[in-house]
């Protein structure tokens, strides 16, 4: 589960990096004049950037959720290896712990004192 959110958030945040460096910055970008020619005549300026805004808003929101949800995961298999350790640690000190119960003699007991009745 773990390993699937990091690559999710390595993907998204690949395609962030993309999308922000696309946008407008001091005239240069995909949503400037040259947004026609890339994207076919698709979309105007505007439409391009409206269109990167939003994606990039949306590729964010995505990132904050992948993160939080990582923070989760990653601190519920830690708990879980702790509570493990600490089960294991307590079940050898009960083990430690415990009286030892007396094991059977292997002398053998002396024979009862006879004596005479007359």
């Amino acid at each position: 589960m773990f390993s699937i959110l990091l690559v999710l958030l390595i993907i998204v945040s690949v395609f962030m990096t993309g999308l922000i460096l696309l946008q407008k910055s001091e005239g240069s970008g995909i949503s400037g004049s040259s947004a026609s020619s890339m994207l076919g005549g698709m979309l105007t300026g505007a439409a391009a950037g409206n269109f990167l805004t939003r994606l990039t808003a949306w590729l964010a929101v995505i990132f904050f959720i992948l993160c939080a949800a990582l923070a989760l995961v990653a601190s519920n298999m830690n708990n879980a290896a702790q509570q493990s350790d600490l089960r294991n640690e307590i079940v050898t000190q009960e083990v430690a712990d415990a009286p030892m119960s007396e094991a059977p003699s292997t002398e053998t007991p002396a024979e009862p004192v006879k004596t005479e009745t007359k």
